[in-house]
């Protein structure tokens, strides 16, 4: 099984790195039997890009055969792409060492992400907003949709 893990320089004892588009290097883990059997270092050519760095990110582990993707932090586009490959992405691994977050994961102790992070250096939208319009019409419920009127002053939260 191969691990993609976002990376600040080229080896297993690199920090990982907090951004996964913008990463510098990908360390590629080979894992065979809970071990760690071998790497392979890729530069992350998507890293400057002008737009769209997370996707590209996505397509390069992809490509190299990734089928988990360790780091801190994924945005909303690259974490689509990267659940299209198959690919299950582990976050929250920022400033730790690749070895000793690849050594976590296969304990057990870093686990799989279900949602994205807002992009990197975003602050996240309130829910129930959208960019600075206002408040929402109606309140819904984020488990279940259920949709109800928004009552001025109240919170969608105490509504639902």
């Amino acid at each position: 099984m191969k691990i993609a893990v976002s990376a600040t320089k080229g080896d297993l004892e690199a920090t990982v790195d907090p951004r996964f588009g913008r990463c510098a290097y990908f360390v590629i883990v080979e894992v065979e039997d809970g071990r760690i059997k071998d790497f392979e270092v890729v530069e992350n050519k998507a890293a400057m890009a002008f737009a769209g760095a997370g996707i590209q990110a996505a397509q390069t582990v992809a490509n190299k055969g990734a089928k988990i993707v360790i780091t801190g932090n994924v945005g909303p586009n690259a974490f689509t792409a990267l659940s299209m490959a198959g690919i299950k992405v582990v976050t929250g691994a920022a400033g730790m060492k690749v070895k000793q977050a690849v050594e976590m994961y296969l304990k057990g102790e870093l686990g799989e992400t279900k949602v994205p992070a807002p992009p990197f250096g975003m602050p996240p939208i309130p829910p129930g907003r959208g960019r600075f319009r206002g408040p929402p019409a109606e309140c819904v419920c984020p488990n279940c949709g259920f949709r109800m009127p928004h009552q001025r002053g109240i919170p969608c939260s105490q509504h639902i």
